[in-house]
């Protein structure tokens, strides 16, 4: 299903684009996604998190891909391209974030279409990633061709502090 929301890599981000994107993943946390954040996540918080990830776009160990609706980013995504030297061809996907009013309209499968052509953009054909096990991010990424390579129990924590398994994927482009 293809998506009405614009993506875009952003070159590097902004303090709105850090404001906005604060307020994708303060949703996404409200919202139960294991990404690394408990809850409540304050705003400084999450604001401090995206001023890291903007120095990384800005030192080039990171690209970032955002969706627009007319109310801002809804959604985002981003490689971590600053691996070791014998993994040239190898980046992370991480932080797929989807605002809850832009969910279940294609657009997590859009962003990762885009993630996968930014990747070959930069030569990187074999891509990683993790995901909690059975959740609605683990069936996108089975759905869209990734492979499952195994679980690790007890891996992270949910919001709301109940344990959680992680599955791993991998997808080559090449």
């Amino acid at each position: 299903m293809p998506t009405p929301h614009p993506i875009r890599e952003l070159p590097h981000l902004d303090e709105a684009a850090i404001r906005s994107l604060a307020d994708v993943l303060i949703d996404c946390v409200e919202s139960g996604a294991s990404v690394g954040f408990m809850h409540p996540l304050s705003r400084p918080r999450a604001e401090s998190f995206w001023r890291q990830i903007a120095a990384g776009v800005a030192g080039g160990q990171r690209a970032i891909l955002v969706a627009e609706d007319e109310q801002g980013i809804c959604g985002t995504v981003q490689l971590a391209l600053d691996l070791p030297e014998n993994q040239p061809h190898r980046a992370d996907l991480c932080k797929m974030l989807v605002h809850r009013r832009a969910r279940r309209q294609g657009l997590a499968a859009s962003l990762l279409a885009h993630a996968e052509r930014l990747a070959l953009s930069r030569n990187r054909t074999l891509l990683v990633l993790d995901a909690v096990t059975d959740g609605d991010a683990a069936r996108l990424y089975a759905r869209q061709g990734w492979c499952r390579v195994g679980d690790v129990p007890g891996f992270a924590l949910m919001p709301d502090g109940a344990p959680c398994s992680t599955t791993y994927f991998y997808k080559s482009l090449a």
